[in-house]
Formats: C-alpha cells, sequence, structure tokens
C-alpha cells in the first residue's frame, strides 16, 4: 500500500512511501489485541489499595460486655467485624496486577491494529519536521493543516523530540510517543496516526524481526 508523503504544514511533497505488508497488511487477530490491551490496562494499576483486617486495629481487648445475661450476642472484642470501627473482613490487600505476554503475540497485536488502521486510511506519513521552539499553536495549526483538528491523534517520532513534546502536551485529545514505545492501546484509542517518515522505517524494524 503506497501513501502520500507530505510536509507538517499540509503540502504535498510528490513522494509516495510503501507501507510494509508484514507491518500493516497482516490477518488480524482480534483476541490478540484484546490481550495487549488487558495487559497495558492491567499494568496501570498501582495495586496499592489496602484495608485494615481485626489484627490490624487500634482498640481495647478489654471484653466489652459479659458473656451472658444481656439477651444479645456474645461480643469479644470492640475491633470484632461487626462492629463499626472495626476490621474489615477480606478486605482489599496490596498486590500486583500485571501478566506476562508471549513477545510474539504483543508483536501480532501491533500488527494486527496498524493494519486496522491502514484498512481505515487513518494513517498520514508526515516529512521528519521540527519545532524552532516549544509553541501549542505550531502544533494546532499542524493539525488543522492535515485535517485533523477535531480527531484523537497520536503523532509517532523516530527518537525524542523535546520541542514538539512539549508543544503537544497541552493539546487535548492528542499524544507524541517514539516508535520504540509504540503500543496496541495508543493506536487503538486514536482515531488518526501521524507517522514521521524516520519512524515507520524504525517501526517497520522493530516488527519485521
Amino acid at each position: 500500500m503506497d501513501i502520500s508523503v507530505v510536509k507538517y504544514s499540509g503540502e504535498d511533497t510528490g513522494r509516495k512511501i510503501s507501507l510494509s505488508n508484514e507491518v500493516f497488511g497482516v490477518e488480524p487477530n482480534d483476541h490478540a489485541i484484546y490481550l495487549d490491551v488487558k495487559q497495558y490496562l492491567a499494568n496501570q494499576r498501582q495495586g496499592t489499595h489496602k484495608s485494615k483486617e481485626r489484627g490490624e486495629i487500634s482498640g481495647s481487648t478489654r471484653k466489652i460486655k459479659r458473656q451472658k445475661g444481656t439477651g444479645t450476642a456474645r461480643a469479644g472484642s470492640i475491633k470484632s467485624p461487626v462492629f463499626r470501627g472495626g476490621g474489615r473482613v477480606f478486605g482489599p490487600q496490596p498486590r500486583n496486577y500485571s501478566f506476562k505476554l508471549n513477545k510474539k503475540l504483543k508483536e501480532l497485536a501491533r500488527k494486527s491494529v496498524l493494519t486496522y488502521k491502514a484498512k481505515d486510511n487513518s494513517i498520514a506519513v508526515v516529512e521528519d519536521f521540527n519545532f524552532e521552539a516549544p509553541k501549542t499553536k505550531e502544533y494546532i495549526k499542524m493539525l488543522e493543516a492535515l485535517s485533523l483538528g477535531n480527531k484523537k491523534t497520536l503523532l509517532v517520532l523516530s527518537e525524542g523530540n523535546k520541542n514538539i513534546v512539549l508543544s503537544g502536551r497541552n493539546v487535548q485529545n492528542t499524544k507524541v510517543i517514539t516508535a520504540d514505545s509504540l503500543n496496541t492501546y495508543d493506536v487503538l484509542h486514536a482515531d488518526n496516526l501521524i507517522l514521521s517518515e524516520s519512524s515507520l522505517e524504525k517501526i517497520d524494524n522493530l516488527l519485521k524481526k
């Protein structure tokens, strides 16, 4: 599949670049996408939730009332879960939510979402560019020139660029990442992908292995 290369100002360079069938033309696997997104979201969870059990509550250990003759149930401690302020039974404890996925499955998931974007014509390839200084206006102007002003976009660069990252940081519904950190969730979450020309080569090298 051939796609036109444009400048970040929206001008056509007159050149075309081929999207690799090994990366952008595979048979999509929806289950691989589901598992990869599930792992990504699980890895974002801190797992620091905690409630105190009966043994961790501060309180008197004195028996709060006599065993018999009160007409109510027996009670031995104010820290019992049946009383207000007592310990919690089977409450949440700190845990790690992450789980392992095979490398090949994660690669298949990324290829699958990139294939979907290519089929939907939701990929734009932009000639490598840079901003002289961090300017949010410049980033918004670029999106408008590419007719993507009202879309959720993901800009993928070949390597980190401080000026571009800072320019896009405050723009709603947009994200800037490098080809090394390309992941299934971000691609799926975006309506349109904006790939810098050099990042396309890097993505091919990463996913063709």
